[in-house]
C-alpha cells in the first residue's frame, strides 16, 4: 500500500509557503487602497489552514520517498498549488470564473504566460504582482525539479545530468541542498539585477520588479496588454532579450562559474548549441524583415532578436504582431515553440540537449550503415551516451508529439479553427504563452475560448512542464500495484 503521509507533508509545506506568498500582494493592494487586499488575506488564511492541516496529518517517522511517491508528489504538488493559487484570482474584482482563474494560475506556475485577463493596464496591482510571483516561484521550482527530481526519475533522458552531478571530480557542491540554495541565490541575484536595469531604463519600480520576475522565470506575464511593446524602448527590449538568454542557460553552470570555473558555460556543448541556434534564427528572421518589410537593419535585428528569443525560450513576451509577418515567419515561429532552452534552466519545450542526443545517435547510426563492422559510440558533452538514455529521449519526443496531436484534435473537436487549435496545443504543451492568429496570437488572449478548451489547455501546460512521463505514469495500472 502506497504511504501518502510524506506526500501530504510536503504538499502541506508548499501550501504554507504559498499562503505566505499571498501576503505580499495583499500588502501591495492595501497600500494602494484597493479592496482586493481582503481577498488575498482570506485566501492566504484558508490556504495556510489547509497547508498546516496536511503537515500535521502527514507527519511520519520515516520521510524518505520511494520512486512511486516521488512521481505522485511531483504531479500532485503542482496541481495543488495551482488550485489554491487560483483562489485570489477567482474572487478578485476582475470577475473571472474559477475556470479562468485556474487557467491563469496554471499558466503562471508553469511559466507558460497565456492569459485570459483583458485590461491589464487597469488591473489591481496585487493581481499583477501575484501573477508575476506565481511565474517567479514556478521558474525556480522548475530548476529544482530538473536538478534534483527528474534525473532520479530518469524522465526523458534527464539521467544524463544525474551522471554529471554524481561525478565527484565535477561535483558543483557536496550536497543537493547546497546546490539548490546556490541556485536560489543566483536566481534572486539575476532578478534583482534585471529589475534594477529596467528601472533605470524608464520603467516604474513596480513595473521593473514584475517584469524582472517574469523575465528571469521566462514566463512572460506583463503589466500591459501590449506586453513589452507598450514601453516602445529599444534599451528595454535589448535588456530583456539578454536576460531571457541568461535565464535559458543551465543554472548549475552559473554555480561553477561563481566558484571559479569561469569557462564552464562556454565549454558546455548544450550552451553552444543553444546560442548557435539563437544566432541562426535571429539572423534569418532579421533578414526576412529587412528584405520583405523594409525595416531598417537595426530595427529588423531588434524585432527579430526579441521576438525570436522570446518564443524560443518560452517566455512569450512580444513587441510586435509577429503572426502578421507573412507565412514564412508564421512557420518559423511555430517551429521555434518546439526548440526550448537548456536543461536546468527556467526555459521550456523539448530542450536543446535532446536534439543533441538524437543528432549524435543519428551520426553513429549513419556510420554503422556505411561501416557495418565498425564500432561507433554516440557522445554528449564528450561523454558516451548509453542506449537507455537514447531510448528515453526517443520515447519522450514521440510521446511529446502524440500529446500535441491529441491536444490539437481535442481543441478542434471543441470547435476551434485549425490555426487556433494547432498553435494553442503547441503553445500549451511547450509552455510558450501566445499562440498564432487573431484569437490567441500576441495581440489576443484566451478569454473567449470555451471553458472545456481552457481545462484542456491547462492540462497540456502541466503535462509539458512536468516532462510528460511524470504525469502520465500515474495513469498506468501497474503504478498502483504493490
Amino acid at each position: 500500500m502506497l504511504d501518502f503521509r510524506p506526500i501530504l507533508f510536503v504538499i502541506g509545506l508548499l501550501l504554507t509557503t504559498l499562503a505566505a506568498a499571498m501576503s505580499v500582494p495583499a500588502i501591495v493592494d492595501a497600500l494602494a487602497g484597493h479592496a482586493d487586499w481582503q481577498v488575498f488575506a482570506i485566501s492566504s488564511g484558508f490556504t495556510l489552514f489547509i497547508g498546516v492541516s496536511l503537515v500535521l496529518a502527514g507527519r511520519a517517522a520515516e520521510m524518505r520517498l520511494t520512486i512511486r511517491q516521488a512521481f505522485l508528489l511531483t504531479t500532485l504538488s503542482w496541481l495543488a498549488i495551482a488550485i489554491f493559487a487560483a483562489l485570489p484570482i477567482a474572487f478578485s474584482d476582475l470577475g473571472l470564473s474559477y475556470t479562468d482563474a485556474f487557467f491563469e494560475a496554471m499558466s503562471g506556475l508553469t511559466t507558460t504566460g497565456s492569459t485570459v485577463i483583458v485590461g491589464l493596464d487597469d488591473a489591481p496591482p496585487g493581481i499583477l504582482l501575484w501573477r508575476a510571483l506565481l511565474q517567479w516561484l514556478g521558474g525556480v521550482g522548475i530548476i529544482v525539479m530538473a536538478v534534483a527530481v527528474l534525473p532520479v526519475l530518469k524522465v526523458g533522458g534527464m539521467q544524463l545530468f544525474q551522471t554529471e552531478s554524481s561525478d565527484t571530480s565535477e561535483k558543483v557542491l557536496p550536497r543537493i541542498a547546497q546546490i539548490i540554495t546556490g541556485i536560489s541565490v543566483i536566481y534572486i541575484g539575476l532578478t534583482a539585477l534585471c529589475a534594477l536595469l529596467l528601472w533605470t531604463l524608464g520603467m516604474t519600480g513596480f513595473e521593473a520588479i514584475v517584469h524582472a520576475m517574469t523575465t528571469v522565470a521566462t514566463g512572460g506575464f506583463s503589466t500591459s496588454d501590449g506586453s513589452i511593446g507598450h514601453f516602445d524602448s529599444a534599451a528595454i527590449d535589448w535588456t530583456i532579450t539578454l536576460f531571457m538568454v541568461l535565464a535559458s542557460l543551465p543554472f548549475v553552470l552559473y554555480l561553477q562559474a561563481v566558484r571559479g570555473n569561469m569557462l564552464a558555460l562556454m565549454r558546455d556543448s548544450q550552451v553552444r548549441w543553444f546560442l548557435g541556434a539563437v544566432l541562426i534564427y535571429v539572423v534569418v528572421m532579421a533578414g526576412w524583415l529587412w528584405d520583405s518589410y523594409h525595416y531598417s537593419f537595426g530595427e529588423s535585428l531588434r524585432l527579430s532578436a526579441f521576438n525570436v528569443i522570446s518564443i524560443m525560450t518560452g517566455t512569450g513576451y512580444s513587441t510586435a504582431s509577429f503572426d502578421l509577418w507573412g507565412s514564412f515567419a508564421l512557420i518559423i515561429f511555430f517551429l521555434l515553440m518546439f526548440v526550448g532552452g537548456c536543461a536546468g534552466s527556467t526555459s521550456c519545450s523539448i530542450k536543446i540537449f535532446r536534439y543533441q542526443v538524437l543528432y549524435s545517435a543519428m551520426k553513429a547510426q549513419t556510420k554503422r550503415l556505411l561501416h557495418p563492422h565498425g564500432v561507433f559510440v554516440p557522445y554528449y558533452n564528450r561523454r558516451p551516451i548509453s542506449e537507455a538514455v537514447i531510448f528515453s529521449v526517443l520515447s519522450f519526443i514521440f510521446l511529446f508529439m502524440m500529446c500535441f496531436v491529441a491536444l490539437a484534435a481535442g481543441l478542434g473537436l471543441l470547435g476551434l479553427d485549425f490555426l487556433t487549435a494547432v498553435s494553442g496545443a503547441a503553445t500549451a504543451i511547450t509552455n510558450v504563452g501566445p499562440g498564432l492568429g487573431n484569437r490567441i496570437g500576441p495581440d489576443g488572449s484566451f478569454t473567449f475560448l470555451p471553458d472545456a478548451a481552457k481545462w484542456l489547455l491547462a492540462a497540456g501546460m502541466l503535462l509539458g512542464r512536468l516532462e510528460l512521463f511524470t504525469v502520465l505514469v500515474l495513469f498506468a495500472p501497474g503504478f498502483w500495484r504493490d
